[in-house]
C-alpha cells in the first residue's frame, strides 16, 4: 500500500515542480540574460555612447550642409570653388608659383613646416 501512496503523491507534485522549474529558468533569464536586468547599466552606457556619436555626426551633417549650400549653383562662393578644384584637380594658373611641400612625417607632426629639423 505504500508504493501506491507514493505514487500518487509523486504524480500530484509533478505538475507543480515542473511549473517551478520553468519559471525558475525563466526568472533567472530575466536577471542574467542579455537584456536582464543585470545587463541594464551596460545597455544604458551604450545607449550614451551612442547618443552622442549621433548628435556628433548630426553635426558633421549639418557642417556638411552648409558646405553644400554654398557650392548651390545659383549663388556659389567663388573662393569654395576655387579652394576645390586647386586641390581635386591640381589646376594652377600661369602666373602662380607651386612650392612642394615635403609629405607629412608619419609621427604626428613632428618636422613639420616651420618647425627646425633634428639633425640641425
Amino acid at each position: 500500500m505504500d508504493g501506491t501512496v507514493i505514487g500518487r503523491l509523486a504524480r500530484r507534485a509533478l505538475v507543480p515542480v515542473l511549473c517551478l522549474a520553468v519559471g525558475s529558468y525563466f526568472l533567472a533569464h530575466a536577471f542574467t540574460g542579455p537584456s536582464g536586468v543585470l545587463a541594464l547599466e551596460g545597455l544604458r552606457a551604450e545607449r550614451a555612447r551612442l547618443e552622442a556619436e549621433q548628435a556628433r555626426l548630426e553635426a558633421e551633417r549639418d557642417a556638411l550642409a552648409g558646405r553644400i549650400a554654398l557650392l548651390d549653383p545659383s549663388g556659389a562662393d567663388p573662393d569654395l570653388a576655387d579652394e576645390l578644384v586647386r586641390r581635386h584637380l591640381g589646376v594652377v594658373r600661369p602666373d602662380e608659383l607651386v612650392v612642394p611641400l615635403p609629405p607629412a612625417p608619419a609621427d604626428g607632426g613632428a618636422g613639420g613646416v616651420g618647425e627646425p629639423s633634428p639633425g640641425g
